[in-house]
């Protein structure tokens, strides 16, 4: 009788740590569905694409795939028939993951519980359901290429590029998206709206917005693993990225993240002083959204704006308050919303939702006030653009 493989338990154990760093059970996994079977519906301006199930079941899922069609899906967008992945799948970050990693993360996936699942079509408009299209797209904004360390660069600012431009597909969200879903290399993680999600996905080169320059680099670990730190705390989508993948790297790997996030803001230059808001109406806008401050917030976040970090974040000179796109501090006030309760930080301390107790007017006095405050540098909020984000779909 002959003997089945030894099942090599480190490289299974390492091909589940990296697809824990590449986030796959975020999009893989359906809400309520089965581990990495799919069907978890994206929703695009161009339609709804459903995700695959990548479980080793020989149906429906990558069971008979071997381990070179497997990497050439990762690295080149091809299916393991030839044909052409539609782009929401992140292959233009996985193309820098190294074979080894690869081979590894499907030993890793070829080990899970098969489950049988037939893959939902997907629904996309017309022109888009023609995959010919995507060979447009791949001329456009598709470089092949597994990462090449930078030799004058540190290893660990090193692991830490391939780990966020590669495997953490970082810039899918934090680089903005054109009109053909495709996003600019010259523009590499400058921020932008992640679209139909309504959430601002901030800079990560500007330390207007989120970038670390003047972050230490503890306290950029700490946010990557823990979700919270003495400088913010993370909600939205990021928070999704650090319960599901970001709180499960190794003190090693957040730190070379770190590291490397931490560069890319280096020689920001600085802000010029903040000009006061001008006119008497504005004048009256700043003191009927203090009064609101002052009676909802200020129990948590101190009447200066300090806050109690890490579990209540600071107001006063918080970045993600000034940026340019006030949506995410619009829905944080309207929403409320949790931090990730992560090994680090296991019961966080979360903001209640006031979009049934104020009004839009009251939410844009408010919003505009944390803006202004403090020596903050951002811009007055309108009661049309609360009231445009009180429909926003909540994940």
């Amino acid at each position: 009788m002959a003997q089945q493989k030894p099942v090599d338990a480190a490289l299974l154990a390492k091909g589940e740590y990296l697809a824990r760093a590449g986030d796959c059970i975020a999009c893989h996994t359906a809400r309520e569905g089965k581990l990495f079977a799919g069907g978890l519906p994206m929703v695009t301006p161009f339609g709804t694409l459903y995700t695959s199930n990548i479980t080793p079941d020989q149906q429906t899922g990558i069971g008979i795939w071997t381990s070179d069609q497997f990497f050439k899906m990762m690295h080149n967008g091809r299916f393991s028939d030839g044909g052409l992945v539609y782009p929401a799948m992140p292959f233009a970050s996985y193309t820098k993951m190294t074979r080894e990693d690869s081979d590894a993360i499907f030993a890793y996936l070829r080990s899970i519980p098969p489950v049988k699942k037939i893959n939902t079509p997907h629904d996309l408009s017309f022109p888009y359901n023609n995959r010919s299209l995507i060979i447009g797209w791949r001329t456009l904004f598709f470089r092949e290429g597994e990462y090449k360390p930078d030799p004058t660069k540190s290893a660990d600012w090193n692991r830490g590029a391939y780990l966020v431009e590669g495997l953490g597909h970082c810039g899918m969200c934090h680089t903005a998206i054109n009109a053909l879903g495709g996003s600019s290399e010259s523009q590499a993680f400058e921020g932008g709206l992640i679209p139909m999600q309504n959430w601002y996905a901030p800079s990560l080169t500007s330390n207007k917005e989120a970038g670390l320059g003047d972050w230490s680099i503890e306290e950029i670990s700490d946010l990557l693993r823990t979700g919270v730190s003495s400088r913010g705390v993370v909600y939205g989508p990021m928070a999704e990225v650090v319960y599901n993948s970001l709180q499960y790297l190794n003190d090693d790997d957040t730190r070379a993240m770190a590291v490397y996030l931490k560069s890319l803001a280096q020689g920001t230059s600085p802000e010029k002083p903040a000009v006061p808001l001008p006119s008497a109406e504005s004048s009256l806008l700043l003191s009927f959204g203090k009064s609101i401050y002052d009676r909802e917030c200020a129990g948590c976040h101190g009447a200066a704006g300090l806050g109690m970090p890490p579990h209540y974040p600071p107001l006063a000179g918080n970045p993600s308050i000034q940026m340019v796109s006030a949506v995410n501090a619009i829905r944080m006030v309207l929403n409320g919303g949790y931090p990730p309760g992560t090994a680090g930080n296991p019961k966080p301390y979360g903001m209640p939702p006031f979009a049934q107790r104020l009004s839009d007017d009251e939410v844009a006095a408010v919003v505009t006030y944390i803006r202004t405050s403090w020596g903050n540098r951002g811009e007055p909020v309108s009661a049309r653009q609360a009231n445009e984000l009180r429909a926003a779909t909540l994940n």
